[in-house]
């Protein structure tokens, strides 16, 4: 029979949980006793340091051959509202990431059904040439798999010219979650978790770091949400490759789900806690408040998470959906965000290194 207790005790005692344990954690109703046992752990790692950097994010293309029943974001090629930023925009979006004090790009978009290979590796080097010094985090598990499908190119290959290129690490979307079940009804045309899992094995064989992600409070259970955690924490043994992980809660607005509503701030934080004390090899817990918002991403400070993303600027795909957060924090924003929930802010590049900015908030 498992216990509250009996959790607690091995968590006091650095001990790794069982998916059956997370699963309990994940149905407790004593949502304060979580978070007080994911606090413990992050203590642990970080001490009362909270991570954030100056980012912005540059969504290329929201044509997609996909047709995801969550994502309000995508259009099909040639529909009303769908777009591909040229060369130039991408350039000019760049320089004004790097002319406001940014060190990352975050690119991702669309599977744009006719563009090809080269396009991609242009936008690299366009970023590159226009921001020399910004961090380029680009392309997801399943954006490598549709240029590896698209030019006929081993993905090994594929991940080699876009290094080349200037790609330096990787986002950690299009995970949705793994679970076959959920997943015919949320995303049938995407590659399978089983595929997205291997593209992240080839990824960090490369020697490139990436996130990873989850998207919960749609159509899984509590134990599919833990099988998910568990196929990650599996590859993270195997390659220590993922830097942090992200829940990102479902936004329901413009979806095809319909009467699937998004989980409430209960459900989020309890995942977050559950995800900071399952995940023991992964050393960041990220709130993205693009999606959680703002306030309860200040509040998920208590429940396990170290870092809050970034200043983000121009956010696109959660927004589609139905986030209510601004499309942008400024740097200042973000501190007294953390100073305010009692933390110690830490400016960091994409790599986690503390970049040793000044820290203090108004």
């Amino acid at each position: 029979m498992i216990s509250l207790s009996d959790i607690a005790a091995k968590v006091e005692a650095g001990h790794r949980l069982s998916e059956a344990e997370a699963v309990f954690l994940l149905q407790s109703s004593d949502l304060l006793a979580v978070g007080e046992l994911a606090a413990l752990a992050n203590r642990r790692l970080h001490g009362d340091k909270v991570y954030f950097n100056v980012n912005r994010h540059i969504n290329y293309t929201n044509i997609c051959v996909n047709n995801c029943a969550f994502c309000a974001f995508r259009r099909d090629d040639g529909a009303a509202g769908g777009y591909t930023l040229s060369l130039e925009q991408v350039a000019a979006r760049a320089k004004q990431a790097a002319a406001a004090g940014a060190t990352e790009v975050h690119v991702v978009g669309g599977l744009h059904p006719h563009l090809p290979l080269a396009f991609y590796e242009q936008i690299l080097r366009t970023i590159r040439e226009s921001g020399p010094d910004l961090h380029i985090k680009a392309f997801t598990a399943v954006e490598l798999a549709h240029f590896s499908a698209i030019s006929g190119r081993p993905l090994e290959e594929v991940i080699g010219r876009l290094q080349a290129a200037g790609l330096q690490s990787l986002p950690g979307g299009g995970a949705e979650v793994f679970a076959e079940r959920a997943r015919a009804h949320l995303c049938p045309e995407k590659i399978s978790g089983t595929r997205w899992l291997e593209v992240m094995r080839t990824v960090h064989q490369a020697g490139l770091r990436s996130n990873a992600t989850m998207l919960f409070g749609h159509l899984e259970t509590p134990v599919e949400r833990i099988e998910h955690l568990a196929r990650l924490r599996a590859l993270q043994d195997e390659t220590g490759g993922f830097q942090a992980f992200v829940a990102l809660p479902f936004q329901d607005v413009g979806t095809r789900l319909d009467g699937v509503r998004g989980p409430g701030g209960v459900e989020i934080l309890k995942t977050l806690a559950v995800a900071r004390l399952f995940l023991d090899n992964i050393s960041h817990i990220k709130a993205y408040w693009v999606m959680l918002g703002v306030k309860l991403a200040q509040v998920a400070l208590a429940f396990g998470v170290n870092d809050l993303d970034g200043t983000v600027v121009e956010e696109q795909i959660g927004h589609q959906a139905g986030a209510a957060s601004p499309q942008a924090l400024s740097r200042e924003g973000l501190v007294r965000m953390i100073l305010r929930a009692g933390r110690t802010p830490v400016e960091r590049d994409s790599l986690y290194q503390d970049l040793g900015r000044e820290r203090s908030g108004c």
